[in-house]
């Protein structure tokens, strides 16, 4: 029983780094040469598994195999077009100036049921207010709405705007982000200061604090159903 778990904790460990090695956080990432070599590795990963009379070697090599395998076709599509296009595909424009290109979506075999899920996904609700919608080859739907139907920015009504960066994320689940507080330029002593005016007695009860770059604090308890919001005076230290 034991050797099973071990062999089981060492494919894991391994199928993981594989992917990992791989350089994609997520399934949506991947093109669709990395999807069929993750599935590719889930399989070879499960058959010594399940079978203790196939040697632990038998799936880590096949999979270390897939790996540099990966490497060479990933070094190819950077350097041949056509190995790139044969791997990875091309986008597909779906609806150019505002029109919907039907030849194209029946080539992709993209439906209007997809279009339309995947523009709801993208925040628009109406097709008219499209001008250029691509189906990019991992499967998601970029839009670009027509100009007169785009938010205005800053740019066009000639503001200007100043950058507020990212905000540090100070406290997460009651955990002190240590080299966040550190990067804005606080410490642990500050950041209880800044509890005590709120009222909260326990670091351990935050839910989320973050700190933008105008100084601007956002904080929420577990247990509450309000966030609190103060300015600290300043930005970062």
């Amino acid at each position: 029983m034991l050797t099973i778990f071990v062999r089981v904790v060492i494919l894991y460990a391994f199928s993981v780094l594989a992917m990992r090695l791989m350089g994609k956080r997520q399934v949506g990432q991947l093109q669709p040469y990395e999807l069929v070599l993750s599935l590719m590795v889930a399989e070879i990963a499960a058959s010594p598994m399940e079978d203790m009379d196939i040697p632990l070697l038998h799936g880590l090599v096949p999979i270390l195999g897939l790996l540099v395998l990966h490497g060479v076709c990933t070094a190819l599509a950077l350097k041949c077009m056509p190995v790139r296009r044969m791997l990875f595909g091309v986008p597909g424009v779906v609806i150019r100036d505002g029109v919907i290109n039907y030849s194209k979506m029946k080539h992709m075999g993209y439906t209007m049921t997809d279009l339309m899920e995947d523009m709801r996904g993208q925040g628009v609700e109406d097709i008219a207010k499209v001008h250029t919608a691509i189906l990019e080859t991992n499967g998601k739907l970029s839009v670009f709405l027509k100009a007169e139907k785009a938010p205005l920015t800053p740019e066009d009504m000639h503001l200007q705007v100043r950058e507020k960066g990212m905000p540090c994320i100070l406290l997460v689940d009651g955990r002190v982000q240590k080299k966040h507080l550190q990067e804005s330029g606080h410490d642990e002593g500050w950041l209880d200061a800044q509890l005590q005016k709120m009222g909260i007695k326990d670091k351990k009860s935050i839910l989320l604090f973050s700190l933008d770059g105008e100084g601007k604090m956002f904080v929420q308890d577990k247990h509450s159903s309000l966030p609190h919001e103060m300015q600290t005076g300043g930005g970062k230290e």
